[in-house]
């Protein structure tokens, strides 16, 4: 191989996109003064004349071939046609195959293009975790109208961790403070009702958990923020701007995050919404 002037050519096939297989192939070569090599990838490969034709190809220029397929019966045809070529060839995939096969003790799916849905669901969660810290707590209106969900309510409500929460679940969720000085965004009243939860609480449990967050901060208890009179006046506006939004209402007195998150979910499933 030293003496060639050209950089060798791998073909690599796949059922997917084949990443996976030129990945191998660049790591591989790299073990070779630097690993000059010439990759000319074939994705969704679910056909034999395509196979045929890259065999072809592969013999033309003295190529070889790497392959990521699942599916057995064209897995077996690319060895078959490689070994009639004369081609050399490399099933990255089938060693893997089964040795977790004799691990799991059962056979795999054989379904092309599982590693992309796993990619793109782990890819619309983290899209959905950034939208929830970049709406967070009412920073920027506009994402209500970009919301799969907008939670509103007054303060220590868990509109934040439960908007995570929804957010693991591939949700784009704003959460929105309600507060009687403040006049909530037009955004809120532009978008369906139905994609709007409103939480309320008890004002005793509020009340404990605000007193609860002062101490935390170093604050003294008997500020404004965890009296009684003001939180039930909190509670009280709340409760007319959901009503004008038109929303449903959740009470999440003594309920876990992820009890009311659960909650939200079965409402929307249930109503038929697109989430």
């Amino acid at each position: 191989m030293s003496s060639q002037l050209h950089a060798p050519v791998v073909y690599v096939l796949s059922d997917s996109v084949g990443e996976t297989a030129e990945l191998v192939v660049r790591a591989a070569s790299s073990q070779f003064n630097g690993g000059d090599v010439e990759i000319r990838r074939t994705p969704y490969v679910d056909d034999k004349k395509t196979i045929r034709e890259t065999v072809e190809a592969a013999a033309e220029v003295g190529g070889m071939i790497a392959f990521t397929m699942v599916v057995s019966e064209l897995r077996t045809y690319i060895l078959k046609m490689a070994e009639e070529r004369g081609v050399p060839v490399v099933d990255i995939m089938g060693p893997m195959l089964r040795g977790l096969a004799d691990l799991y003790e059962r056979e795999p799916r054989r379904e092309p293009g599982l590693v992309r849905k796993m990619d793109d669901d782990y890819f619309r969660k983290v899209e959905a975790i950034e939208f929830a810290v970049k709406y967070d707590d009412g920073r920027d209106p506009r994402g209500i109208l970009r919301a799969d969900v907008i939670l509103i309510g007054v303060s220590r409500t868990s509109k934040t961790p439960l908007s995570m929460y929804l957010a693991h679940k591939r949700l784009k969720v704003a959460n929105v403070p309600l507060v009687p000085e403040v006049e909530p965004p037009d955004e809120l009243f532009m978008v369906p009702a139905e994609r709007c939860v409103g939480l309320t609480i008890d004002p005793d449990q509020l009340n404990g958990i605000r007193r609860e967050r002062l101490k935390s901060l170093g604050l003294t208890a008997q500020a404004n923020y965890a009296n009684m009179d003001r939180i039930i006046q909190e509670l009280e506006y709340s409760e007319k701007v959901m009503k004008r939004v038109g929303c449903p209402i959740l009470d999440v007195s003594n309920k876990a995050v992820e009890e009311t998150a659960n909650i939200i979910l079965d409402m929307f499933r249930k109503g038929g919404s697109q989430l």
